[in-house]
């Protein structure tokens, strides 16, 4: 046995375990060397085995704590430094994302025996407010990347390709026409293949069933697939009641139950069969099974083993939203909720490609002030696609057709699209799924499936939010250390005093810097009020004159009264009244919107008002010794609470900014039912007149109906955010200066291992 196992030991709190190490004759490369078994004849104790398993998986992990803040040492052989007590001869690295997810588990594990600890003593307020605490740190929200395809574009391959199922869609399995949502992500319960199908209401169907009988238009050939789907050729021959009875939904009763539906499987290959009628249409003509895309709102499926996809989920979205209102809605909220968002086309057509192009253009204020999208990637597949040539000819024509198709999309991103430019970063990726898993033609590194692996594992590792668990936890093990066996005194008094005061202070700075920019926003809305009275008729006018829209305008209009105000324009394009009534007023506040509510995590919201709130304890710990792992709690407890608010303020900025289009709907809804009723001889120009009329008669108060209606939701979002502040921060103040548990456990053991952590998280701040 030599000094470094003794030292160890010793430093690990497990002395009475010297004598059987020397016993055993365990120097420093056998110590490094322990297999489970041998550490558990070692040490038959179960709390001094489980002792020294976190301990020495720390040491094996991690370098020490003062390597930590020694970065010149980072690269050192650390047996070459044995009066440090380093660890054996492996070149020490900051930690990865396999030694951030190590650390995740074992302060996960810490908290977990911590809060067990805290269950077994007297209940008290504190301990109530301590165990809540450990209960918050365990949060973690999926990031969201939405994919937008057309039929062809290659969607369903590119999937396969990134998360290493080639069976799990058929090429081109989700049809153009069908509104189902389709997300793919880690089953982290279980080692099966899993699927969860979301029906859409059935009163919802019905309604639809209602449209598609008395409103079907003869060249609307999507409608007329997806009634052939479900209902073979029973449906232009039966009733919409008669289409509602019970024998065409025998395979699928959870639809007339309003519940979910599951599949489990063994393979991607048996998932892929079972969920194909859910997800898409048939390729055969009479094959007469019956498919139920057509009721579906939303496919999930759960794969076992995907570690990139543990806290990423993959959303192939449709185009566009749906008729169906709880679709239409389920649909916007996932593209709100989109972090990055990838454009699929086929790299042949990926300039000229239309529906590309209008997917960004109709889904970036969705995606933008309306959401929280930070990164937009356009993907242009079937890169090796060059006709037949030669072997050695293919890979030079794919790299520079690659490098010309990238220049050529940056330009039309920036023609088509030059806001965008503004509020979201922008790249252009080239594959071939097909040279991925076969490089024929082509070097690994030449398709970019590994880039777009890299994007989502970098998604997937979010460093800081690894930090900001670590960091509560350590905050958490102060206040509870901090707490045993003091007094209230007039140190701590004080300490209260100061920082109730610094509180008040940076409240009022807060709500002044917000009141400035609410301000900002009812001016913009102001002169976007004014606009929106002076332009309505005649965008009325232009988007509602029939002889500009052809014959077959007056059933298109039935439509629109029907749905809301949304439709469908002769060119394919969908069209919606309320956002039009609306664009002037969301135009006035777009700009000061981006810079008040980045989606980027540089910028906080408020223009920084919410970063700059600080109740400088970091500086008071110099002043108050007495009290130093209080404030501590306090600091962590303060980064939190602005980590929380930041997430809630993303969420409300979207209702914030719905909100415009929200209220004009809501105020045009008595005209679109009033035109919906009108039959009969000249029913078009009626219904048409209806909405003018409508509009004419409302103008004076429906927008600035908006305008107060938007600036009420910014009310409620400052007073939500002041309360919050005050009112977490009062009762972390007062529970951790004001009160005393002698009971609670010594946790300096577990608090100095956190603190190891985090000292090595801070240290890299970009670990992957």
């Amino acid at each position: 046995m030599d000094d470094f196992v003794r030292n160890k030991l010793s430093e690990w709190g497990l002395s009475k375990l010297i004598e059987t190490f020397k016993d055993e004759e365990i120097n420093e490369d056998h110590f490094y060397n322990l297999e489970d078994e041998e550490i558990k004849e070692l040490i038959p104790r179960v709390g001094s085995r489980k002792t020294f398993k976190r301990q020495f998986k720390l040491l094996k992990v991690l370098p020490s704590t003062s390597e930590a803040n020694d970065t010149s040492n980072m690269d050192m052989d650390p047996r070459e430094e044995s009066s440090q007590c380093q660890a054996p001869s492996v070149k020490r690295k900051r930690p990865n994302s396999a030694a951030e997810k190590s650390i995740m588990k074992e302060v996960n594990d810490i908290m977990k025996d911590v809060k067990a600890k805290l269950q077994n003593e007297e209940e008290t307020e504190l301990n109530d407010f301590l165990q809540n605490k450990i209960s918050d740190l365990e949060t973690r929200k999926r990031m969201l990347v939405g994919v937008f395809g057309k039929t062809g574009a290659g969607k369903s391959s590119l999937i396969n390709a990134i998360v290493g199922e080639t069976n799990l869609l058929p090429s081109g399995s989700v049809c153009a026409c069908t509104s189902v949502m389709f997300k793919v992500e880690a089953n982290n319960d279980n080692k099966k293949y899993e699927a969860e199908i979301e029906f859409i209401k059935k009163e919802d169907w019905k309604e639809e069933l209602w449209f598609y009988k008395n409103l079907l238009d003869d060249d609307d050939n999507d409608a007329r697939e997806k009634m052939t789907a479900l209902y073979r050729e029973d449906w232009e021959s039966k009733s919409v009641e008669e289409l509602m009875d019970k024998k065409y939904f025998k395979e699928i009763p959870e639809f007339l139950s309003s519940d979910k539906k599951t599949l489990k499987c063994q393979s991607a290959e048996e998932l892929r069969e079972k969920i194909v009628k859910y997800i898409s249409a048939s390729n055969k003509e009479d094959d007469g099974v019956r498919q139920y895309w057509p009721l579906v709102e939303c496919v999930t499926a759960r794969l076992p083993n995907k570690e990139l996809l543990q806290h990423v989920t993959l959303v192939d979205l449709p185009g566009n939203g749906d008729r169906n209102k709880s679709r239409d809605n389920m649909w916007k909220k996932m593209v709100e909720s989109c972090s990055t968002v990838w454009i699929v086309a086929d790299i042949n057509r990926a300039v000229a490609e239309k529906e590309a192009w209008e997917i960004l253009q109709n889904a970036s204020s969705l995606m933008g002030n309306g959401g929280e999208c930070q990164r937009i990637h356009f993907i242009c597949t079937k890169s090796d696609d060059v006709g037949v040539q030669s072997g050695a000819d293919v890979r030079d024509l794919v790299l520079k057709r690659n490098k010309a198709a990238k220049r050529q999309v940056n330009k039309e991103f920036k023609k088509q699209c030059p806001k965008c430019s503004e509020q979201f970063s922008f790249e252009v990726f080239t594959v071939s799924c097909k040279e991925f898993h076969s490089s024929v033609h082509l070097k690994p590194d030449d398709t970019e499936i590994h880039k777009l692996r890299a994007v989502l594992q970098s998604l997937n590792n979010n460093h800081s939010e690894a930090l900001n668990y670590v960091s509560g936890a350590c905050g958490i093990l102060s206040l509870i250390q901090g707490t045993r066996c003091r007094e209230v005194d007039d140190s701590k008094m004080q300490a209260c005093s100061d920082l109730e005061e610094k509180m008040q202070h940076e409240l009022e700075v807060l709500q002044k810097a917000i009141h400035e920019i609410y301000t900002t926003f009812e001016q913009c809305l102001t002169e976007g009020v004014e606009e929106s009275q002076n332009s309505c008729e005649g965008q009325m006018k232009s988007m509602l004159d029939a002889k500009k829209k052809g014959s077959g305008f007056h059933r298109t209009l039935k439509f629109a009264v029907k749905n809301h105000g949304v439709f469908k324009a002769k060119n394919g394009r969908k069209k919606n009244i309320n956002m039009t009534l609306s664009s002037k007023l969301t135009g006035s506040i777009d700009e000061e919107f981006r810079m008040t509510f980045p989606n980027e995590d540089k910028n906080g919201p408020f223009k920084g008002a919410i970063d700059s709130f600080s109740l400088d304890t970091e500086r008071m710990i110099n002043t108050y010794k007495d009290v130093d792992l209080q404030l501590r709690f306090l600091k962590t407890e303060e980064d939190k609470l602005k980590t929380k608010l930041k997430k809630i303020i993303r969420e409300d900025k979207k209702t914030v900014y719905s909100s415009l289009t929200a209220t004009i709907e809501d105020n045009m809804q008595k005209c679109y039912t009033d035109a919906a009723k009108i039959t009969g001889v000249g029913s078009m120009e009626n219904m048409r007149r209806t909405i003018m009329n409508h509009v004419h008669d409302q103008k004076d108060t429906m927008f600035q109906m908006v305008k107060d209606n938007m600036l009420e939701q910014l009310n409620k979002m400052r007073g939500k955010i002041l309360k919050n502040l005050e009112e977490t921060l009062m009762e972390s103040i007062e529970r951790s200066l004001w009160t005393d548990d002698c009971s609670f456990p010594d946790v300096s053991g577990e608090l100095a291992m956190v603190e190891t952590f985090y000292n090595q998280l801070k240290a890299n701040p970009n670990p992957n």
